[in-house]
């Protein structure tokens, strides 16, 4: 472990603090922005707007305690290497297994959501009955394999399609707004809203990526804390303008409200169609939709990839990349293609349980565990004290019981 004295910081020019702000940003944005309306459309656009603010505060101040945690250490160790060196051998062993139950229950997330997608292509444009089952090993099969390439590949295919993403979500925002009705936004059933907190959760989950953004930005306390708000921030009111597009122009009852896509596990995008007088605006969410899914999947895959061949220890080529492919396919296909709400379901789960726990509740405690019984100190400090720290501990747990509560 580092000593307790801060290492020097390098200035950071404003280009960089920018670029790092949109990688916060682009990493929250993604799957969740298709199960968020779902999520919370029953409890209405305030209450979720609510809820939505007070994970945003959470999860921002976890980040920068993560942040603190990783301005202790020396450059290149990461989230599992600091939860070890803190907290002992069960910091490390949790750390793994929920890194690695997040990344799993994301991939199944988009499979079985871009197998709705693929299917709803299928019969939308073909005129061709095609399962969601299969769909989810076709979209399976055709990205799978793309993150098979590597990360050159990965890179170039993420960035066209995340061009291709921002692109159709701001045409579809503005030419949405006359199809937005305001009798709809007005619902709200309060009691709903603490229901969508573990989902919600996910759509501001970026904080395993922070001991990466430290030497991104030499180091830099004030930097850093600038990419992460202003990261999270950005994030918030894309969000917003989101939930105030869907839930506006898709009401919560009915055959194709927001209650039956709930009941579905399916993305808000699907039903559409039934409520706006042009095919542009649901053709354009279609293709937002499916960007979306595609960009979190390769991200979430490459780097799930790269994590189980350094931590078994097997080579990305040969009959090792075989075996890696395999230990990633086969369990998301077969919870992908054999649960209904598979899609809002591993979401909900990858929010109550991984993020409550690995990005909410454990960075707590590796900075209670580092200020005040081994004395450490570096280039920031959250303030607030041991209150602060109980605050956002108390939030994680809350978030924590609600997930439990409703699997029970």
């Amino acid at each position: 472990m580092s000593s307790a004295q801060p290492i020097v910081s390098e200035k950071v020019s404003f280009g960089r603090i920018l670029s790092a702000i949109f990688l916060v940003a682009g990493t929250c944005i993604g799957g969740g922005m298709l199960a968020l309306p779902v999520s919370t459309g029953v409890s209405g656009f305030f209450p979720s707007l609510v809820v939505m603010a007070v994970c945003w505060l959470i999860m921002t101040l976890s980040a920068l305690l993560l942040l603190e945690a990783s301005l202790w250490m020396e450059e290149g160790v990461h989230l599992i290497t600091i939860a070890s060196r803190l907290l002992g051998a069960p910091g490390r062993w949790i750390s793994w297994c929920l890194y690695l139950f997040i990344c799993y229950a994301s991939l199944v997330a988009y499979t079985a959501g871009g197998g709705v997608q693929i299917a709803t292509a299928f019969k939308h444009y073909f005129n061709l009955e095609v399962s969601k089952e299969i769909g989810a090993i076709l979209f399976l099969a055709t990205f799978g394999c793309i993150v098979d390439l590597g990360s050159r590949v990965v890179g170039r295919v993420n960035a066209i399609l995340f061009i291709a993403m921002i692109s159709a979500y701001f045409i579809l925002t503005g030419i949405g707004i006359e199809e937005v009705g305001f009798h709809n936004l007005r619902h709200a059933y309060w009691p709903a809203a603490l229901l969508s907190i573990p989902l919600t959760l996910t759509t501001f989950s970026f904080q395993t990526m922070v001991p990466s953004l430290t030497p991104y930005l030499n180091r830099n306390g004030r930097a850093l804390r600038i990419a992460v708000i202003a990261g999270t921030s950005l994030t918030f009111l894309i969000y917003s303008l989101w939930q105030w597009l869907i839930l506006g122009i898709v009401p919560v009852e009915g055959d194709n409200g927001l209650a039956e896509a709930l009941r579905r596990g399916e993305p808000a995008t699907q039903f559409l169609r039934e409520h706006v007088s042009g095919n542009w605006i649901y053709a354009l969410a279609e293709y937002f939709a499916f960007f979306a899914i595609v960009t979190s999947f390769l991200g979430i895959g490459l780097g799930l990839v790269d994590f189980l061949s350094d931590g078994l220890k097997v080579e990305k080529k040969g009959w090792g990349k075989l075996f890696l492919g395999t230990l990633i396919i086969v369990p998301t296909l077969l919870f992908a293609t054999q649960y209904e709400r598979a899609f809002l379901l591993a979401l909900e789960l990858s929010g109550g349980i991984g993020d409550a726990i690995l990005n909410g509740m454990l960075p707590v405690l590796m900075v209670w565990m580092g200020r005040y019984h081994l004395g450490l100190t570096g280039t920031f400090r959250l303030p607030g004290g041991k209150a602060i720290l109980s605050f956002i501990f108390l939030g994680f747990l809350f978030a924590f019981l609600v997930q439990v509560w409703i699997y029970l």
